[in-house]
C-alpha cells in the first residue's frame, strides 16, 4: 500500500530558502513515501510462517532424524539464497518478471566446447566450499573459515527446488518462497560451525586440472587443398565437456550465433565517429539549485571532558569498577571483563612502555607523533582497546590494521606501503596474535611483502615493566594533533590513511552522544570491526567518553550462533546495539528457535551499512519479525559513513513512532542518468532507498557533481555528499595532491562562487538531500561505473545477478563487478565463484539468465560473464572478495575462470560507423586528377636489360640444358653444388661434367624405361638435394617437362600423400621419378590407407641407373615452348601450376645473375625449399646459369641443428645467402640464448654482404629486425638482412641484391589503410603500422599499381594492386580444367587507361610505390615497392579490408601463453584461433583479453576464440599460415580445440 505524501512550501515566496523544490509554481516535489499498513505486515507475516511450516515439513518427509541441534542448522544451511546484503522480494520479483518476458523469445546462446581434461571435476567429498562473504571491503568479515557442505543437504535442495518449479505456474512464485525458509538453510552455508580467526590453515585447493592432450605437437606440414581437409590430432576421438562425440558441431553453433545476433533482442548499435554521443532524450534534472542543509548546533554540556584520554582519567580514578568492555568465548560466555579501572591502569603501563622501553635511553624508537601499527585480531577487542588507549597517552598515533595472515595475503601488500609511508617501525601485538603469525625456521616474524621492517611488541601487561610511581602520562586538552590514522582501501586496490585529529576525534564523539542520545552507564551491544569505522567510533571511543558498557560479539561466535547478538541484547537489557544488515538478516533466519526473545529494552539499533541502498530490505524483513517480540519500528536507526567524513549521517532514535521514516522508490533509468525520478511507468527497474536521517550536529552537508568542478546539484539531481564540520578526517597521510581534492573542496553555486569560506569534504557517497533534510544514498563513488554515459552503481548490479535464481550454481556474497576500459568506454564485468557441483549447462544457463535481468533492469550488457572455481578469487583480510586484485587478475589474464560468457556484440554501442562504399571515380578521371594535383602515375622499372654491357657467355644459349653441356665442355670440374648434412659435413657435391653425365642417363632411363615422349610430364618427388637437380636436367635433356614435387612426410603420410597424389594427377604427369625410399614408401600399406595406390603412373627408381648415355639430347625447336611446371599451393588453399617457358626460365637467371652479382668465383648459401618458386630457381637452376658453387642446406635439418646454416655461412666465408621466415624464426627462437656460445665456436657473419628472405608476403619487419638484432655480435650487418618479393605470376619481382640503396621502412596509418589509403605518419604515432620495402625490383622487371576494380593507374603512394611486365613473367597457368578466363586475366591484363597496350600480370597482391629522396647506382630516384598483403587473404568486415596479419600480431601480444594465431572470417563473423603455450586452464583467460586488444586496436568484434593446442595452425614450407585450411579444419570438427567461446 503506497501512499504519495506531498510536501509543500507554506511561503509564497520564490526566494524561500526551505529545502523543498522550487522548481514548480506550487512549491511541491512529490516523494513515493511507503508506508506499511499494519494489515500488510500481518499478511506478510503469516505469508512468512507459512513458508517456514512448509519448508520444515517439507525436510522432515525428506530427512533422517538428526541430533536437534545439528538438524537445525544443516537444514538451513543446504538450500542456497542470495547474499543477505542484497535481499530485497520486491527485486527478485522484478528480476524474475524481466526474465519471464525474455523467455517468450528464448535466446539461443551457442555453448561453448570445452576439452574433456577441462572440465573440473571434483568429488563432493574433497570440496570445501569458500568463505561465502561478501563482496567489498568493508563488507567483509564473514569470516576466515570454510563451511563444509552436508551430502543430504544437497539432495534435499534439489527437491525442494523442484518441487517448487514444478508446481509453480508464474516465474515469480518460486522467488516469493524465498523470502522464507526454503532459502533459510543456505543463507547459513556460509556462517556456521567456522574455523577460529587464529586459524591460519588455508582450506584444500580444489582447482587440480589434469591435461589429457601432450603438447609437443608436431606442426603438420600442410600443402592440402580444401578438398581433402587433414585430420588434426586425435580428432576421431574428441568429446566436448560434456561427453558427446561431436558430428559436424561448430558450423551449427556457430549458424546459432550468427541468428542469436540477428535477432531484433540484441540494440542496434549507434555508430559513431567520435565513440560516444549522449542521448538527446535523456532525463535532466529540472529542480532548483539545492541549498546546504546545516545540523542541529552541537550543544554545550558543562561536564564534558576536555579530550579522550582525560575521559578515560576520569571514569578510571572515579569508577574504577565500572565495566567497560565484556568480551565473549565462542561459547556465548563472558571471557572476560575489562574495568575502567583497568583499562585506565593498564593504557598508562602501555604508554609508559612504548616510551621507555623501546630501543635506549638516549635513541628512544618512538617518540610522541610517531605512528605505531595496531595487530590485533577480531575476538580481542579488550588488548585492542588498551594498546589504542596507551598510544593516546603516550602522544603516539595508532594505526589499526588487520592481521595479516599468509605472506601474500592480497590487499596485504598494499597495507605494507601505507606502513611505510607512514614510518611505522612498531607494531602492537596480542600474546595470542604473535604466537600464531608466520613464523621463519629461527622463530623470528618474516618480512611480509612489500612490508617495512617491523619490530612487535606485545602489550599484555604481563610482558611490560611497571612505570616508576612518579611518571605520570601528560593529559593535554585536544589539539590539531592527529589522534590515529584509519586505513581505507580504493577503488584500484592501493590503500591510503585518514588522519583524524584529537579535536575531530573529540568534537566525533560528542556529535555522536548528541544524536544518539547516550547516558552514563548504557549497554551497548557492538558486533560490528571495533578496529575501524562504525565500530571503532560507537564500541571504542564514544563508549568511554560516556562511561558506557560494550558487549562485544566476535565474528567466531557470530559464525557459530547467529542469534548470540540478540540474546546479548536481552540478557543484558542493552539499550542501543550496533550491526550490520546481514546480521539482521542472520537473526532472522535463526529467530525461530527461540521462544523467549524480548527487544523492548532497545531504544536505538545502529544499522551501519544503512548507506547500502539493498540494507532497507534487511531492515523491513527484521521488523516484520521482531516487531511480535517489542521491536518498536522507530528504533531502526540506518547510519551512513566513510573513513574520510566518518559520521556523514543517522537517523535519530525518537519517542514518536507516528513519524514515518523517508522512502524514496526511484527510477533506476532516472539514477543511471543522476537525475532523481519518482519511479511510475516502469514496476520493474526501481531503486527502493531509505534516508540514513539528517546532518550530525554542528555539520553542514550539501551535494556537489561527482565529476570536474564541485558544483552544487539540484535538488532532483544525485550527487556526492559533501560534508563540512570539525568532525572529520583531515588529510590522506603523506598525500598531499589527493587531500586537497578530497578534504578541501569549496563547493560553488551555479554562479561560481563558493557556498563557504570554510572547506569541505567529500564523502564518497551518492546521494541526496531529501525533504525535511533527511539525506539519503543511492550508492558510493567506488562503485560507480559510467558505462555510455550512463552512471551504475556495482551493488546494484550484484542484486540483480543475486536475484536471479536460488544460488544454486553460484556462491552467494562470492560476486565481483567490476568495469575495465575497452574502446572508449567502461565495460562491466561480473565474476562469480561457481559451486562444484553445477554443471556446465547450469551454470551457462544461469549466465545468461543474468545477462539477460541486468540488460532489463539497468538497460546496460554485460560485457563479460566470468565463473572461476570456488574459493579461488583474492581475500581481503575479513574474508570478502577484494575486489581491485580480481580486477588486476582479469586484466592480466591470470584469474583462471572455468567458464565465460563475453556479450560485445550487445555491450560494444560506440563503434565507428561501417565504411559505406562510394561509387567508384572512373579511372579517366583519377589520372586527369593526378596529373592536376602534381601526382606521377605510380610506376617503377628495374634495370634495362637490354642495355647491360657485360660479359656473359650464358646469354648465347636460348636453353639451360645448352649451358649446362658448355659449362660441362668448359669447366668440367668446377663444382656447382655442395649439399650438407645436419653436422654440416659436406654429404655430397657435384661438378659440371658429373651432373651432365648422370643428366645423361637420366635421360636414357626416361626414353627406354619409361618410353616416353618429348613434351610428356614427369613429376619429381624427391627431398632436398642433389639427386633432385639431376633429375631435372635430365628431364630437359629427354625433352620432359619436370615438376617438382614435396615427398610424403613418412610420420604423416594420411595428410601429405594425398597432395603429392593431387599434383600429379592434375599435372598429367606421364611418370614420377622417385629415389628407392620413397618409390617404396608410395606403395606402402600406410599409402594406401590413404590414397588409391594402383592409380599410381609408373614410377621409376633413379637409385640404379642404365650405364649408357642417349644416342642424342633433346633441342627444343622454339624457346617459347614450356620449360617446367611450378606447382604450389596458395596461403588461401589454391593449388596452381604456373607453366615457365624456356626464354622466361633464361631470363630470370640472367636477372638474378645481374642483381646479385653472381660469378663463379663466389658461393652461395640456400636454405630453401626447392619445390616451388623462387626457392626452386635457386637451389636448381641460377648455378647452372651464372657458374657459381651453391651450398645446399635442406631446412629440415635445422629442426636437428639450428645453427648449421650460420655455421656453414661462416665455414664457407659466403657473402650471399637466401633462406625462408620459417628458417629465421628457427634460429631465432632455436639460438636466442646460444650467441655465445656460438662466437666461441668461431661462427663469424661479418663477410655476409645480403641475407635474402624468400617471400611472397609483406615483410615481417618484427622477425627481421629481432634477427638482426641478435646475431649483431656475431658480426652481422643490419643492413645485410632484407626481403624479395615473388608471387604466381612472377616468382621474384623484387629481391635486394648488392648494390643500391638500403631498404627503407615507413610507417603508415593502419586506420586509413582500411580504407585502401595510404597516409604516412611519424613512428610510434598511434595506430602507426611499419612497412618495409620488399627489396629492389630486378632488371627486366615493370611495376605499376592499379585499381583492382576498375583497373585504371593510380598515383604515387596510393594503394593498389601490383601488375607486372616483364620477360620472366609466367606463361600461364596449366590446369586441367583449362579455365581460361581466370589465366587470361591473371597473365595478360590491360590497363582500361593510359598505356592501354602492354600486357601485365595481376599478382594479387596490395601494395604502394613511393618515390624516395635516395638515388640508384645509376643515379636515378629511388623507387620503393611496399607490398601490403594478397587480396585474396584480406578480409571485408564491416565494409572495411583487414588483413589477418595485422589482427594476428595485436592477439599474439595480449598474453605470455599465446604462441600463435590466426585469424579468418566465417559468415559475417571474425574467427581468432590462439595456440596456448601452457596449461590448459589458461586457456579461458584468453577470450577476454583476445577480445580487448582487438576490439581496442582494430574497432571488430571477434565472433568466436578457439583456443588450441601447439602445432595446430598449419603452416607451409615459406612459414606461411594456411588460414583456410584452418578454417576448414574448425569447421570439420578437426582442431580438437581446448576451448571455443562463442562471444554474443
Amino acid at each position: 500500500t503506497a501512499f504519495t505524501v506531498t510536501f509543500s512550501c507554506p511561503s509564497k515566496d520564490l526566494n524561500c530558502r526551505c529545502s523543498l523544490d522550487h522548481s514548480s509554481v506550487a512549491h511541491t516535489v512529490c516523494w513515493n513515501i511507503i508506508i506499511l499498513a499494519s494489515r500488510v505486515r500481518r499478511m506478510r507475516l503469516a505469508l512468512f510462517r507459512n513458508i517456514l511450516r512448509l519448508e520444515a515439513s517439507m525436510a522432515h518427509e525428506r530427512r533422517p532424524p538428526m541430533a536437534p541441534s545439528a538438524s537445525r542448522y544443516h537444514r538451513r544451511r543446504s538450500s542456497g539464497t542470495r547474499d543477505e546484503r542484497y535481499r530485497s522480494d520486491v527485486h527478485t520479483e522484478a528480476v524474475q518478471a524481466a526474465l519471464a518476458k525474455h523467455k517468450e523469445r528464448k535466446m539461443a546462446v551457442p555453448m561453448p566446447s570445452k576439452r574433456r581434461s577441462l572440465v573440473v571435476q571434483t568429488s563432493m567429498d574433497a570440496y570445501t566450499p569458500p568463505d561465502t562473504s561478501s563482496g567489498s571491503e568493508e563488507e567483509g568479515g564473514q569470516g576466515e573459515g570454510t563451511p563444509t557442505s552436508s551430502q543430504g543437504s544437497v539432495s534435499m535442495e534439489h527437491w525442494i527446488s523442484r518441487a517448487i518449479h514444478q508446481g509453480s505456474t508464474t516465474s515469480s512464485s518460486s522467488s516469493s518462497t524465498q523470502s522464507g525458509g526454503s532459502g533459510a538453510a543456505g543463507r547459513l552455508a556460509d556462517v556456521l560451525a567456522q574455523t577460529h580467526v587464529e586459524n591460519h590453515s588455508a582450506p584444500p585447493d580444489v582447482t587440480t586440472y589434469t591435461s589429457e592432450h601432450p603438447v609437443q605437437v608436431e606442426r603438420p606440414q600442410v600443402s592440402t587443398v580444401p578438398r581433402t581437409t587433414p585430420k588434426y590430432g586425435n580428432a576421431e576421438l574428441m568429446e566436448t565437456g560434456d561427453g558427446v562425440p561431436v558430428s559436424s558441431r561448430v558450423s551449427a553453433k556457430i549458424q546459432q550465433l550468427v541468428n542469436t545476433l540477428k535477432q531484433p533482442s540484441v540494440p542496434s548499435p549507434h555508430y559513431t565517429d567520435d565513440f560516444f554521443q549522449p542521448d538527446p532524450n535523456q532525463p535532466r534534472p529540472e529542480g532548483a539549485q539545492m541549498v546546504a542543509i546545516r545540523g542541529e548546533p552541537l550543544g554545550v554540556v558543562t561536564n564534558w571532558p576536555p579530550s579522550l584520554e582525560a575521559a578515560l582519567q576520569r571514569w578510571g580514578t572515579i569508577s574504577p569498577k565500572a565495566p567497560c568492555l565484556t568480551t565473549m568465548d565462542t561459547n556465548g560466555k563472558p571471557l572476560y571483563v575489562l574495568t575502567y579501572g583497568k583499562l585506565w591502569s593498564r593504557s598508562i603501563k602501555v604508554a609508559y612502555n612504548i616510551l621507555h622501553k623501546l630501543g635506549t635511553k638516549q635513541e628512544p624508537m618512538v617518540r610522541p607523533g610517531d605512528r605505531v601499527a595496531l595487530v590485533f585480531p577480531n575476538n580481542d577487542p579488550a588488548a585492542f582497546m588498551v594498546a589504542f588507549y596507551g598510544c593516546l597517552l603516550a602522544e603516539v598515533v595508532p594505526v589499526p590494521i588487520e592481521v595479516p595472515l599468509t605472506r601474500k595475503d592480497a590487499g596485504s601488500q598494499q597495507i605494507g606501503f601505507l606502513l611505510g609511508s607512514c614510518g611505522v617501525t612498531v607494531a602492537l601485538t596480542s600474546d595470542a596474535c604473535h604466537k600464531g603469525l608466520p613464523k621463519g625456521p629461527t622463530g623470528e616474524i618474516p618480512q611480509f611483502k612489500g612490508w617495512p621492517k617491523l619490530l612487535w611488541f606485545v602489550t599484555e601487561s604481563k610482558h611490560l615493566s611497571k612505570p616508576p610511581r612518579d611518571w605520570f602520562p601528560h593529559i593535554k586538552d585536544a589539539n590539531n594533533d592527529t589522534a590515529y590514522i584509519e586505513y581505507k582501501t580504493c577503488k584500484d586496490g592501493s590503500v591510503l590513511g585518514v588522519t583524524v585529529t584529537r579535536i575531530a576525534l573529540l568534537t566525533h564523539c560528542q556529535a555522536l552522544t548528541q544524536s544518539c542520545g547516550y547516558t552514563e552507564a548504557e549497554i551497548i551491544v557492538n558486533v560490528l570491526d571495533f578496529k575501524k569505522d562504525v565500530g571503532l567510533w560507537h564500541g571504542i571511543l564514544t563508549s568511554v567518553m560516556n562511561m558506557m558498557h560494550v558487549i562485544s560479539i566476535p565474528y567466531s561466535l557470530m559464525k557459530v550462533n547467529p542469534l548470540s547478538w540478540i540474546q546479548k541484547v536481552c540478557q543484558y537489557k542493552a539499550k542501543v546495539a550496533c550491526v550490520k544488515s546481514r546480521d539482521m538478516h542472520w537473526a532472522l533466519v535463526a529467530h525461530r528457535d527461540q521462544r523467549d526473545i524480548n527487544l523492548s529494552s532497545l531504544r536505538m539499533l545502529v544499522v551501519a551499512d544503512g548507506s547500502n541502498p539493498w540494507s532497507i530490505s534487511s531492515c523491513d524483513a527484521f521488523l516484520n519479525v521482531f516487531q511480535s517480540k517489542g521491536l518498536r519500528p522507530e528504533v531502526i536507526c540506518p547510519c551512513a559513513s566513510s573513513a574520510e567524513a566518518l559520521t556523514v549521517a543517522i537517523r535519530r532514535p525518537t519517542d514518536d513512532s507516528n513519524q514515518p521514516p523517508g522512502r524514496g522508490v526511484l527510477s533506476m533509468q532516472g539514477l543511471s542518468h543522476g537525475v532523481i525520478r519518482v519511479d511510475s511507468e516502469e514496476r520493474l527497474s526501481v531503486l527502493t532507498v531509505q534516508d540514513v536521517g539528517t546532518v550530525m550536529p554542528g555539520a553542514l552537508m550539501c551535494v556537489v557533481k561527482p565529476e570536474g568542478v564541485p558544483q552544487l546539484c539540484r535538488t532532483d539531481e544525485i550527487g556526492e555528499l559533501c560534508v563540512c564540520s570539525i568532525a572529520t578526517g583531515m588529510s590522506y597521510y603523506g598525500l598531499s595532491g589527493m587531500t586537497k581534492n578530497t578534504f578541501e573542496v569549496f563547493p560553488m553555486s551555479s554562479s561560481g562562487a563558493p557556498i563557504s569560506e570554510y572547506p569541505f569534504t567529500r564523502t564518497g557517497l551518492l546521494g541526496f538531500i531529501g525533504p525535511g533534510g533527511l539525506a539519503f544514498v543511492s550508492g558510493k563513488m567506488d562503485g560507480l561505473m559510467v558505462v555510455s554515459g550512463r552512471r551504475h552503481n556495482a551493488d546494484d548490479i550484484v542484486a540483480t545477478a543475486l536475484a536471479v535464481e536460488p544460488m544454486k550454481f553460484v556462491y552467494r556474497g562470492r560476486i565481483a563487478v567490476f568495469s575495465v576500459t575497452v574502446l572508449h568506454d567502461e565495460r562491466i564485468v561480473v565474476v562469480a565463484e561457481q559451486r562444484p557441483d553445477s554443471t556446465e549447462e547450469d551454470s551457462f544457463q544461469w549466465m545468461s539468465r543474468v545477462l539477460q535481468a541486468i540488460d532489463s533492469i539497468h538497460n546496460v550488457g554485460v560485457f563479460c560473464l566470468a565463473l572461476v572455481p570456488a574459493n579461488t578469487l583474492p581475500k581481503t583480510p575479513l574474508g570478502g572478495i577484494h575486489l581491485s586484485e580480481t580486477k588486476q587478475l582479469f586484466l592480466e589474464g591470470s584469474l583462471h575462470p572455468c567458464n565465460v560468457l563475453m556479450c560485445p556484440h550487445t555491450c560494444v554501442t560506440n563503434l565507428p560507423k561501417p565504411r559505406q562504399k562510394q561509387p567508384e571515380i572512373g579511372p579517366a578521371s583519377v589520372m586527369v586528377g593526378n596529373l592536376v594535383s602534381g601526382k606521377r602515375i605510380a610506376q617503377a622499372s628495374g634495370r634495362d636489360l637490354g642495355q647491360i654491357e657485360d660479359n656473359d657467355q650464358a646469354r648465347k644459349f636460348l636453353f639451360l640444358s645448352e649451358v649446362l653441356q658448355w659449362r660441362a665442355q668448359t669447366t668440367p670440374d668446377h663444382v656447382l653444388f655442395t649439399l650438407l648434412s645436419s653436422r654440416g659435413a659436406v654429404l655430397s657435391s657435384l661438378t659440371c661434367l658429373q651432373l651432365h653425365k648422370r643428366a645423361e642417363k637420366i635421360a636414357t632411363m626416361l626414353m627406354e624405361r619409361g618410353h616416353l615422349q618429348d613434351g610428356d610430364h614427369v613429376a619429381l618427388v624427391y627431398p632436398p638435394g642433389i639427386d633432385l637437380i639431376a633429375a631435372f636436367y635430365g628431364c630437359l635433356y629427354a625433352g620432359c617437362v619436370p615438376i617438382t614435387v614435396r615427398p610424403p612426410h613418412p610420420q604423416n603420410i594420411a595428410t601429405t600423400l594425398p597432395t603429392v597424389k593431387m599434383i600429379v594427377e592434375v599435372s598429367r604427369s606421364a611418370c614420377v621419378m622417385t629415389s628407392q625410399v620413397i618409390s617404396k614408401l608410395l606403395k606402402s600399406k600406410e599409402a594406401s590407407a590413404a590414397v588409391d595406390v594402383r592409380t599410381w603412373p609408373p614410377v621409376l627408381d633413379t637409385d640404379d641407373l642404365p650405364k649408357k648415355k642417349p644416342p642424342q639430347l633433346y633441342k627444343p625447336s622454339n624457346p617459347d615452348t614450356l620449360a617446367y611446371l611450378d606447382f604450389s599451393v596458395s596461403t588461401t588453399g589454391m593449388l596452381a601450376g604456373v607453366k615457365m617457358s624456356h626464354t622466361a626460365t633464361s631470363a630470370f637467371c640472367r636477372s638474378i645473375k645481374l642483381q646479385c652479382e653472381l660469378y663463379p668465383s663466389r658461393e652461395v648459401a640456400i636454405c630453401l625449399d626447392p619445390y616451388c618458386g623462387l626457392g626452386f630457381v635457386l637451389w636448381c637452376l641460377c648455378s647452372v646459369y651464372s657458374g657459381h658453387q651453391s651450398i645446399l642446406i635442406p631446412p629440415s635439418e635445422l629442426e636437428v641443428n639450428p645453427a648449421l646454416w650460420l655455421m656453414a655461412v661462416s665455414q664457407f666465408r659466403v657473402r650471399d645467402t637466401f633462406c625462408s621466415y620459417s628458417v629465421m624464426e628457427l634460429c631465432t627462437k632455436g639460438l636466442g640464448l646460444q650467441t655465445e656460445s656460438l662466437k666461441s665456436r668461431g661462427l663469424d657473419l661479418s663477410r655476409v654482404r645480403t641475407c635474402v628472405v624468400v617471400a611472397e608476403e609483406r615483410p615481417r619487419i618484427a622477425l627481421t629486425q629481432s634477427f638482426s638484432k641478435l646475431f649483431k655480435d656475431l658480426g652481422l650487418h643490419p643492413r645485410a638482412v632484407s626481403t624479395s618479393f615473388g608471387c604466381r605470376v612472377n616468382l621474384a619481382i623484387c629481391l635486394q641484391g648488392t648494390s643500391g640503396p638500403d631498404p627503407t621502412t615507413v610507417y603508415v596509418d593502419m586506420r586509413a589503410l582500411r580504407h585502401d589509403r595510404v597516409r604516412l605518419v611519424e613512428r610510434g604515432s598511434p595506430h602507426s603500422l611499419p612497412l618495409m620495402e620488399s627489396g629492389k625490383i630486378l632488371p627486366g622487371v615493370r611495376i605499376i599499381i592499379a585499381n583492382p576494380e576498375t583497373k585504371g593507374p593510380l598515383g604515387d603512394s596510393h594503394l593498389g594492386e601490383i601488375w607486372v611486365h616483364c620477360a620472366h613473367n609466367g606463361s600461364g597457368y596449366f590446369t586441367v580444367y583449362g579455365d581460361e578466363a581466370l589465366q587470361s586475366d591473371h597473365f595478360n591484363s590491360h590497363l582500361s587507361f593510359g598505356d592501354t597496350q602492354t600486357v601485365w600480370a595481376r599478382t594479387g597482391y596490395l601494395g604502394f610505390l613511393r618515390r624516395t629522396e635516395l638515388t640508384d647506382a645509376s643515379g636515378e630516384r629511388h623507387d620503393a615497392l611496399y607490398v601490403v598483403g594478397a587480396l585474396d587473404e584480406a578480409m571485408e568486415l564491416r565494409g572495411m579490408r583487414y588483413h589477418p596479419i595485422d589482427i594476428e600480431t595485436s592477439v599474439i601480444r595480449t598474453h605470455k601463453s599465446i604462441m600463435e594465431c590466426a585469424v579468418f572470417p566465417w559468415t559475417n563473423l571474425l574467427v581468432v584461433v590462439v595456440e596456448l603455450e601452457g596449461s590448459e586452464q589458461e586457456a579461458l583467460d584468453l577470450v577476454p583479453l583476445v577480445t580487448n586488444a582487438v576490439l581496442e586496436e582494430h574497432y571488430l568484434i571477434v565472433g568466436v576464440v578457439v583456443v588450441v593446442d601447439i602445432g595446430v595452425i598449419p603452416i607451409n614450407s615459406r612459414g606461411e599460415k594456411q588460414r583456410m585450411h584452418l578454417r576448414d579444419g574448425f569447421l570439420a570438427d578437426q582442431l580438437d580445440p581446448i576451448y571455443v567461446a562463442y562471444n554474443m
